[in-house]
């Protein structure tokens, strides 16, 4: 007789690699962002090549996270999981038990709701994500001291020679 033991995290019963791949690459994609802001002074002029390259890039990072993720999380649920309509939740000592059923819990919850939930918590993650990285690349450079010259009453900045 052969047993076999998984030994991979990622195989045991609940994961599942494509939604784990997807959210993990495109939250890190975002995080990139980071970075660049800080390496980018505001009012810098783009150029076109620059623009279509961020264009690209935050498309297809959008594409990932509100297309594919769920997608890959909803289709995890439904085959792997088994989440549908006919699985009703009742919880630990049948606390959610709908009264339908013969319980106390005042309507029927199914998991099915429970995976449309969680895949707008999804949705709200990457809004948050989305709207937390165009706060910081709008104040980029806000925060920083200028050494500020003396200047006439012309406009021209007063140096003094050595």
């Amino acid at each position: 007789m052969l047993i076999a033991f998984e030994t991979n995290p990622l195989k045991w019963p609940g994961m599942n690699e494509a939604f784990l791949f997807s959210f993990i690459l495109s939250t890190i994609g975002a995080l990139v962002v980071l970075p660049y802001a800080k390496r980018r002074p505001k009012g810098t002029p783009t150029s076109w090549g620059e623009a279509m390259l961020a264009s690209v890039y935050v498309f297809g990072l959008m594409f990932v996270a509100f297309g594919i993720v769920p997608d890959k999380f909803i289709a995890h649920a439904d085959a792997e999981l088994g989440w549908d309509k006919n699985m009703i939740i009742y919880g630990p000592g049948d606390i959610f038990k709908p009264q339908a059923l013969g319980g106390n819990f005042p309507f029927t919850m199914s998991y099915e709701a429970v995976r449309d939930v969680v895949v707008i918590i999804i949705h709200v993650w990457y809004f948050g994500l989305l709207i937390f990285l165009w706060s910081v690349w709008q104040k980029r450079g806000d925060g920083t001291t200028t050494k500020e010259i003396a200047t006439s009453t012309f406009g021209r900045p007063l140096v003094k020679k050595s």
